[in-house]
C-alpha cells in the first residue's frame, strides 16, 4: 500500500470512528506532513494551549485522527501535553530559541533565593524539569556550597532529587510515566527505583502541600527540602534548600513553601495558583 493510500485509509478510519463530519472532510490534506503542519500552525506562541476538541474543530480533522497525530507530536516533543491541553514542546521552542528562556522565573525568584540564603545559611537551588532530569538555573550558598555536587546549567535525575520530586508531584501520573520511564536508575541505596513507589512518594508530597523531602537519594551525604513554583498550567520551577544529610531541614520547610508561593504570585498575579488544585489521580 502506498503512503498516499495509507493516509487515505487513515482518513476513512477517522471518519468512521467520529461519524459523518460534513462536506469539509472530503477536502482534508492528503499527507501526514500537511496535517501535522495544520495542527502546529494553531500554536501562535508559547502561551497558546488548546484542547483536543478545539484542535479537531478548528482543523476539521476527525477527532481520532487529530488525537493520533497529537500523540506523535507529543512523543517527538514538538508539542507538550498537560491538564490544560496541548502547547508548544521543547523541539518547537528550540527552533525559535525560546526553550531555555527562563529569564522571568530567574528574575522573580532572585530576591527570594537571596533571602533564603541569608535566613538559613544553606545552599539554595532553583531548577526546572528537563525531560527526566532537573536542570539547575541558579545556585547560591556559603561555605557549604562547594560540598554540594551541583552547578548552574548542570542536571540530575528528577526521581531522586527534592527539586525533581516537587515538580513531578504536580504532573498527571501518565505524564510522569512518560518522563521517567519504567527504569529508575539507582544513585544510592536510598534512591527510589520502582515506579509505583515513586507515585506513592509523589502522592505524599501533594498531601504535604507540595513539600518534597530527600535524604541521600541522589548523593549519600546530601539532604534537601523543596517545593514547586506553580502556575495556572502546572509547575514552572522549584526551589530547594540543601544541607548535610543529618541536618534537620523540617524547621526551614515553611520558608521554602512561602518563597515558592510568593514567586508564583509575582509571576502570575491574576491567577489564584495558591488554592488551585490540579486533577491528579493518586
Amino acid at each position: 500500500m502506498s503512503a498516499l493510500t495509507m493516509e487515505q485509509a487513515d482518513v476513512a478510519t477517522g471518519v468512521a470512528a467520529d461519524g459523518a463530519q460534513g462536506e469539509s472532510q472530503r477536502n482534508l490534506p492528503p499527507s501526514m506532513v500537511e496535517r501535522m503542519t495544520l495542527i502546529l500552525d494553531l500554536f501562535a506562541s508559547r502561551e497558546t494551549w488548546l484542547t483536543l476538541e478545539e484542535i479537531a474543530r478548528t482543523t476539521q480533522l476527525p477527532r481520532s485522527t487529530a488525537h493520533r497525530i497529537l500523540d506523535q507530536l507529543v512523543r517527538l516533543t514538538w508539542l507538550d501535553h498537560s491538564v490544560s491541553g496541548y502547547g508548544l514542546g521543547r523541539r518547537s521552542l528550540d527552533l525559535g530559541g525560546g526553550a531555555d528562556d527562563h529569564a522571568d522565573l530567574r528574575s522573580a525568584a532572585s530576591p527570594y533565593l537571596h533571602d533564603l540564603l541569608l535566613r538559613t545559611g544553606a545552599v539554595v537551588h532553583l531548577g526546572v524539569l528537563d525531560g527526566s532530569r532537573v536542570r539547575y538555573l541558579d545556585k547560591l550558598g556559603g561555605r557549604f556550597a562547594t560540598s554540594v555536587p551541583s552547578r548552574v546549567g548542570g542536571s540530575a535525575p528528577a526521581h531522586c532529587t527534592g527539586l525533581g520530586k516537587a515538580l513531578l508531584a504536580w504532573l498527571e501520573p501518565e505524564h510522569v510515566d512518560e518522563l521517567v520511564g519504567d527504569q529508575l536508575p539507582s544513585r544510592t541505596p536510598a534512591t527510589i527505583s520502582e515506579l509505583d513507589v515513586l507515585h506513592g512518594e509523589l502522592a505524599r508530597i501533594r498531601m504535604r502541600s507540595g513539600l518534597a523531602l530527600e535524604r541521600g537519594e541522589c548523593f549519600p551525604e546530601i539532604a534537601c527540602v523543596a517545593a514547586a513554583v506553580r502556575g495556572p498550567r502546572g509547575p514552572v520551577g522549584a526551589i530547594s534548600i540543601v544541607a548535610a544529610a543529618g541536618t534537620a531541614l523540617e524547621r526551614v520547610a515553611p520558608l521554602v513553601v512561602d518563597a515558592t508561593r510568593r514567586i508564583s504570585e509575582d509571576l502570575f498575579p491574576e491567577a489564584d495558583v495558591r488554592n488551585r488544585r490540579l486533577h491528579v489521580v493518586d
